[in-house]
């Protein structure tokens, strides 16, 4: 049966269940329900998933009165974290051993630790987030069946590589960040999908969001995103840029150039956003897109057909009309 938000807690009193398991969308779109005063009344006494922002799993536990539990793993068997009761909130733990280190993938070099706020939000992504590596794990993976390019992309220098993204704090804890394929190149800084994801699911009015790279008409990528909210015509783009530029943990080169607003999003049978669809979409939808052209604070404007048509031309201008997919 497929997954209804609506229906999850009265399946919980229904069945007594005590334990579920999430993904990090499928919790949001439960936090979108409607709050009763009955919430608590329930049985569940915790869950088990990934992906949680930290907001939602504070809000979920307040409401609902169930303890959450997010891991991390890989079938491989490399990249393993150490479970730290100490641990704040968001972290995976610790990095097990000195071989698990978070390295630029292009320079091979750690990066530098970083730095939170007092809401654990990273004040320096571009200098901290990268991939995590095993410098041992190559001898520990056997490889994949019948499959030299995979195990190619794992084994490279001597090292394992996970292919997840994620950072390590002052005080040594490690953190998630999204997979490898999550990285957006604007200007020739990485940006990870899933911290812009985060912020953006800060905003009271949306539900679920998925952020990805669109080519730009002359060089690299932009940001895009797409949010869902429950009425799109209640979407205020003035009051959205005004609180993306409250986000101090938000980059200049990180804050979506695209929005796209949605009342149902793409989604997997797990109910994780389809972002390869939306990112083949781009801004040629049924859905309203804003777009941001400029420096300095956002300033969203909804796109005309014609403006949308202006920019594709810009493609041709500049000999990137590949890049359009079209």
């Amino acid at each position: 049966r497929k997954f209804s938000a609506s229906g999850f807690l009265p399946d919980v009193r229904f069945f007594g269940a005590t334990f579920f398991t999430y993904v990090g969308k499928a919790l949001a779109y439960l936090m979108a329900t409607p709050e009763q005063p009955d919430d608590r009344d329930n049985t569940l006494v915790r869950g088990f998933g990934t992906e949680a922002s930290p907001e939602d799993k504070t809000e979920f536990v307040r409401r609902f009165g169930a303890e959450l539990f997010e891991g991390y793993g890989s079938s491989e068997g490399a990249g393993s974290v150490t479970l730290d009761p100490n641990a704040p909130e968001g972290a995976l733990g610790r990095p097990a051993n000195e071989n698990i280190v978070i390295v630029d993938p292009d320079t091979r070099e750690e990066k530098r630790r970083a730095r939170l706020d007092e809401h654990g939000r990273v004040l320096n992504p571009d200098e901290a987030i990268g991939e995590m590596i095993d410098k041992a794990g190559a001898a520990r993976f056997e490889g994949y069946y019948k499959n030299d390019d995979a195990i190619a992309d794992r084994i490279r220098h001597g090292w394992y590589w996970t292919g997840d993204l994620g950072y390590i704090d002052e005080a040594g804890f490690i953190y998630f960040a999204g997979r490898k394929g999550d990285w957006i190149r604007v200007d020739g800084e990485n940006t990870s999908a899933l911290m812009v994801e985060r912020i953006l699911r800060r905003h009271p009015k949306v539900i679920a969001t998925g952020v990805y790279a669109v080519p730009d008409p002359r060089s690299g990528d932009q940001v895009m995103a797409a949010v869902e909210v429950s009425d799109s015509t209640d979407f205020d783009p003035a009051e959205f840029a005004a609180f993306l530029a409250a986000q101090d943990d938000l980059g200049t080169k990180a804050a979506p150039r695209f929005v796209r607003v949605s009342t149902d999003l793409p989604v997997t049978g797990s109910n994780k956003v389809l972002k390869r669809t939306l990112q083949e979409q781009g801004w040629r939808c049924g859905d309203p897109v804003f777009r941001w052209v400029g420096r300095g604070v956002p300033e969203y404007r909804e796109m005309t057909d014609s403006e949308k048509a202006a920019l594709e031309q810009e493609f041709h201008t500049h000999g990137r009309q590949r890049f359009l997919h079209v």
